[in-house]
């Protein structure tokens, strides 16, 4: 093992952060989730705050050959982690897509949803990566940030291209070249998460809201705007609206877009930041237009027609999260597969179908289709070349630059 460790723990400002994202932000259960568990939906913040007094302690880095000896031959096995509402569910609380997998391979898949948010679970399994021991877990999801972070301290296993072929082909481009993943060496998209801009239509007086600038500029909307406790998002958004590249962001660019939404809360203009709350706003007029998920506007323009979305001509902002296999798994080669299936696009399509967020795999349109064909049309889902070739991702951050990042944004958004 390698003496290196990382430079800080997170910092007051990024735990903060965490904890908005884990409560009310794109960590939470979405609204569409509510609704299924009939209203009743228990996050689990123990361990945030245990990590909250003094943030993750400093991690060492394991080199990226600490694999372990693979067992897929003889156990024909393996166990996957998972965010809630992230896979289709049928009779009895089965998952079709799961049993259909395990019928036709013979591996049995031990399914668990055990991620709240990422900074508990990687509190989980930080302990067991560190040592260099298995976390009993052969596959597992997690958003951008966190998958970049346990990469870089060499946690997490390359994936072996020979044993992906449908994933290494239909992997849709958008999502093929991360900075923090060059070439999807150790990972490969579950979903992705766009941030656009939402309106209503009744509230707005029949006017589009289509643009940061509108958001931030127009009176017509002064005390009725929206705006994301998501740094990433917000921040992306606007800095997409200022003519500046999300990917090359640099301190200034940062101190600018601040800046600029500082000017627009003193004024009054913004109503409040929200996580995913505006959805009640939204849907009563008291936000006129925001910015907002796409997996929420979905379900919210079935309930209410007068919700609109936008993709704005400068560009929208998206996050991932995505399937990797911790080092020291026990059955790599089952999770490769596994991974490889779920880019079939009949199986992607019922994956899409069920959480409606967008789909990174090529070839889904057809199979989608045939089980909603408004889904199917539906840009947040299947984003058409246009939209794609607008998508943006907030570049990798130092623990400097995010802890320096979140501090400014804290004290714009009043955390």
């Amino acid at each position: 093992m390698e003496a290196r460790h990382e430079p800080d723990s997170l910092s007051p400002p990024q735990i903060a952060a965490m904890r908005r994202s884990m409560t009310s932000g794109r960590m939470a259960l979405t609204r569409r989730s509510l609704l299924r568990a009939g209203g009743a939906g228990a996050i689990a913040v123990g361990g945030l705050g245990a990590l909250g007094g003094c943030g993750i302690p400093p991690a060492g880095r394991t080199e990226a050959n600490n694999a372990s000896d693979d067992h897929s031959a003889e156990e024909k096995r393996l166990a996957f982690s998972n965010w809630t509402e992230y896979m289709d569910v049928g009779k009895g609380g089965r998952h079709p897509t799961l049993d259909a997998f395990q019928r036709r391979t013979g591996i049995k898949v031990k399914y668990t949803e055990d991620i709240n948010d990422n900074v508990e679970f990687f509190g989980k399994i930080k302990p067991q990566l560190a040592a260099g021991q298995d976390t009993g877990r052969d596959l597992i999801c997690v958003t951008d940030w966190l998958a970049a972070r346990m990469i870089r301290l060499g946690w997490m296993q390359p994936l072996d291209p020979g044993q992906l072929p449908h994933a290494y082909t239909n992997l849709a481009k958008p999502f093929r070249t991360p900075d923090w993943d060059p070439g999807r060496a150790h990972s490969y998209p579950w979903t992705g998460i766009p941030a656009v801009i939402a309106y209503n239509k009744k509230a707005t007086g029949g006017r589009k809201v289509t643009s940061v600038s509108q958001l931030l500029d127009d009176p017509k909307l002064k005390g009725r705007v929206g705006l994301l406790t998501e740094m990433r998002d917000t921040v992306g958004l606007t800095l997409l609206d200022m003519g500046k590249n999300p990917e090359k962001v640099t301190a200034d660019d940062y101190d600018a877009a601040i800046a600029r939404l500082q000017k627009a809360s003193d004024r009054g203009q913004v109503r409040r930041f929200t996580g995913n709350d505006y959805t009640g706003d939204l849907t009563k007029g008291d936000i006129a237009a925001c910015m907002a998920w796409a997996g929420d506007l979905i379900q919210l323009q079935a309930d209410n027609p007068e919700i609109e979305f936008a993709i704005p001509d400068a560009g929208y902002m998206t996050a991932t999260d995505n399937l990797l296999v911790p080092n020291k798994a026990r059955h790599k080669k089952n999770a490769e597969r596994l991974i490889d299936y779920f880019y079939e696009p009949k199986v992607a399509a019922k994956i899409a179908a069920y959480i409606n967020y967008v789909c990174p795999v090529d070839g889904v349109r057809d199979e989608l289709a045939k089980i909603d064909k408004a889904l199917a049309d539906n840009p947040l889902i299947l984003p058409d070349e246009e939209m794609a070739a607008k998508s943006h991702s907030f570049r990798s951050l130092s623990s400097t630059e995010e802890a320096a990042f979140e501090d400014k944004f804290a004290k714009l958004t009043g955390a």
